[in-house]
């Protein structure tokens, strides 16, 4: 396997930018070589349905431009579905528990939830914020165009809003100490 064959396997997984350090410690691989073979990816892709885009220190993979539109096409059909129980769901743990990670959503839900995540994100329902206490993962928020769409102006207008917040830190303390 090669080094630009990692990376492109890497960003694919992960979906949103990644830095050049992330990139050495996952590949094992000094950022020197990583940024020679992020050329050398770039240089391959050109002829694919896919760019890589670097600014700065971060890398991520996108669509191609000329094939935006189809892109473009696609997302509004996205837009016009329902949300559906798995949307519905992660929805309502990042408005009662949010700022929340991916991870703690994949947790409470019990499965997989990057792409409802990424519907969310598509359709302005909750937006990725940097976390502060680990900067390789990212928190989901409600947008205000969600708050305004549910028709309040606080997220301790929604129903039973404080009720389900202490039931969920008292969710969380339970696994604090069942890990300890």
């Amino acid at each position: 396997m090669t080094l630009e064959q990692k990376i492109e396997a890497l960003l694919f997984y992960k979906g949103e930018p990644v830095t050049i350090k992330d990139l050495s410690v996952f590949t094992s691989e000094n950022e020197e070589n990583i940024k020679v073979a992020l050329a050398s990816l770039q240089n391959a892709l050109l002829s694919r349905g896919l760019r890589l885009l670097i600014l700065q220190n971060e890398v991520e993979l996108r669509v191609a431009p000329e094939l935006s539109q189809m892109i473009l096409t696609l997302e509004k059909e996205e837009r016009s579905r329902p949300l559906g129980k798995a949307g519905s769901e992660t929805l309502s743990i990042v408005l009662y528990k949010g700022p929340v990670t991916r991870a703690d959503i994949d947790y409470i839900r019990g499965v997989n939830s990057t792409f409802i995540l990424r519907n969310l994100l598509i359709r302005g329902l909750v937006e990725k914020i940097p976390n502060p206490k680990d900067q390789r993962s990212y928190l989901y928020k409600p947008t205000l165009e969600l708050l305004s769409h549910l028709g309040v102006t606080r997220l301790e207008e929604l129903p039973e809003y404080e009720s389900m917040r202490t039931e969920l830190s008292a969710f969380d303390n339970e696994l604090a100490t069942e890990e300890n």
